[in-house]
């Protein structure tokens, strides 16, 4: 019954939505990687976004001003992951907050002997367990340009993994996947990765993705969805693992 309910009540989201036309096509038009999409898939995007955008918050920092075509150029990225899957994936949370660039915040870190340093790191994005999404807008507004990076892709990312607790680059698998694959192609990719980050042979792939497993899975994710030609090439088997899991394969289109 509550699953009625909650199909009836998207529906009369969607249909309410004031998004015209124009619109759309102006965010799809700066997104080149949405180009691939079918007209179904790309129709239910489209859905699939106007239900994020009513279910979550976006909110500038520092005085930026948060327009619609912002709006939906972070939707659509945001729901690219998802778009095979459910929005219920990224639930538990609400505020998407944006700074114009990247932002430095203070954190207090306490060492083994119990010492607290405060610590100020530069980024352009972070997603917080049970909390906001953070994004610098100069690294979301041409972020869909099929570079092999993807700054929305990346902290999303995150937050699938965070559904079953800390981000540890394994995320809850769909009934059906195998964990044990799961795990023995992560984490031999990811020995190698490091392995060829630390010999400067990345293949391309953003040698950030070597500091964690949580890291290595996010960065993989924007890859996947970027470049996934790299991936299925260097790394079969885990794009075997990301296709099973976002139930999505890039390179059919």
């Amino acid at each position: 019954m509550f699953q009625i309910l909650r199909n009836w009540l998207d529906r009369r989201v969607i249909k309410r939505s004031t998004i015209t036309p124009s619109q759309w096509s102006a965010a799809f038009a700066v997104l080149p990687l949405l180009a691939r999409l079918t007209v179904d898939e790309k129709r239910a995007l489209q859905e699939m976004a106007i239900l994020f955008l009513d279910r979550k918050v976006i909110e500038g920092a520092h005085g930026l001003a948060i327009s619609q075509a912002m709006k939906l150029i972070i939707a659509l990225q945001a729901c690219l992951p998802i778009l095979k899957l459910e929005l219920h994936a990224y639930d538990g949370w609400v505020s998407v907050i944006v700074y114009p660039a990247g932002f430095a915040p203070e954190r207090v870190i306490t060492d083994e002997y119990g010492v607290e340093h405060h610590v100020q790191s530069n980024l352009s994005g972070e997603a917080w367990q049970r909390g906001p999404v953070v994004l610098s807008w100069g690294d979301t507004e041409h972020a869909g340009i099929i570079d092999g990076h993807n700054l929305v892709i990346h902290e999303f990312a995150h937050k699938l993994d965070m559904q079953n607790g800390v981000a540890n680059g394994f995320p809850p698998l769909h009934a059906g996947m195998n964990h044990s694959e799961w795990v023995d192609a992560f984490t031999a990719g990811f020995e190698e990765f490091q392995r060829k980050s630390s010999d400067g042979e990345s293949n391309g792939i953003d040698t950030y993705g070597a500091s964690s497993p949580a890291e290595f899975f996010a960065v993989f994710s924007e890859v996947f969805f970027e470049r996934p030609d790299i991936i299925h090439q260097y790394y079969p088997a885990i794009y075997d693992q990301l296709r099973q899991y976002y139930r999505q394969d890039p390179l059919v289109h």
